[in-house]
């Protein structure tokens, strides 16, 4: 046991032994916690906007500049949403710049669930949301501690991802379509990485499609960057389906994005996709890729 460890460690080199030090999983799954003691976090729900206030909190307490996208989306069935996405910014001063991005809203109904009562309930969204979030704000404690030296690093909460009928769309990736309607030329990042439902227990990441076959050089920075820290077990070198997600929106505004998500995740939109799901072993693993690929 003692020599394989040695092994790992000593594959990992700098980059990995200051990502291991940096970002803190046990943290990250209270983050995940927290959320979920919002309750589920539906738009023009309480739960949603105590929730969208305590992520503001946290940026306000790290990040060195805070912007708040507020804005509404009338849907299909014509609800007025009441949205917001939070972008949090390190050494805004570069222009040279790398976009993480998670979504913390919940779907509103588990139409996934076996019990067709529960079809009804919203999802509580310890994966499917939470844990996403919870490594965003672990980059952010550890940009917080020591900030990016040579690109600034920009941490966006996009809001209404999971709303409505992905084979519909028009009411789904809400957050991540605004924020790429406004994006310019000039503020476009080198790349984006989105995590989500990245705190499986049983972890393994696949490479998406459409990030595989849109942002290809992105990719293998990723997965290059989980092979030197010892995580190609979790990292597979594998391409998988694509999916719609909240990198579509930023592809199609000319962002190189992809999306880091575990798919084998059998509580996705069910009344079962609660903490006791998500590891803190997990989101240690992602966050210290996360980590390493700004520093």
């Amino acid at each position: 046991m003692v020599a394989g460890l040695l092994i790992v460690v000593a594959g990992c080199g700098a980059a990995g032994l200051l990502a291991r030090r940096e970002f803190d999983g046990q943290q990250a799954m209270r983050y995940v916690e927290a959320q979920l003691a919002f309750g589920p976090r539906v738009p023009n729900t309480d739960g949603h906007r105590r929730a969208g206030d305590w992520i503001h909190r946290q940026l306000e307490a790290r990040a060195d500049s805070v912007e708040v996208q507020g804005f509404t989306h009338v849907t299909a069935q014509g609800d007025t949403l009441r949205l917001r996405n939070f972008l949090g910014r390190f050494r805004p001063e570069l222009k040279a710049r790398v976009l993480f991005l998670a979504h913390w809203d919940t779907r509103p109904k588990a139409e996934k669930s076996a019990n067709l009562a529960d079809q009804q309930r919203p999802v509580p969204g310890a994966n499917d949301g939470a844990s996403g979030v919870a490594v965003l704000l672990g980059v952010a404690d550890a940009l917080k501690k020591q900030p990016p030296a040579s690109v600034g690093v920009d941490l966006l909460f996009v809001d209404g991802e999971d709303y409505g009928d992905f084979n519909d769309g028009r009411d789904v990736l809400l957050g991540s379509k605004h924020y790429a309607s406004e994006l310019t030329a000039a503020g476009r990042p080198l790349f984006a990485v989105l995590f989500d439902m990245v705190g499986d227990k049983d972890l393994r990441i696949e490479q998406e499609g459409h990030s595989a076959e849109r942002a290809p050089e992105v990719v293998e920075r990723v997965w290059a960057k989980a092979r030197e820290l010892g995580y190609q077990r979790y990292f597979v070198a594998t391409v998988g389906i694509p999916i719609t997600d909240d990198h579509v929106p930023l592809l199609d505004a000319s962002v190189r994005a992809i999306d880091v998500i575990d798919l084998d995740y059998p509580w996705h939109h069910t009344t079962e996709d609660t903490a006791d799901k998500v590891t803190a072993r997990s989101l240690q693993i992602v966050g210290d890729v996360a980590v390493a690929l700004v520093r």
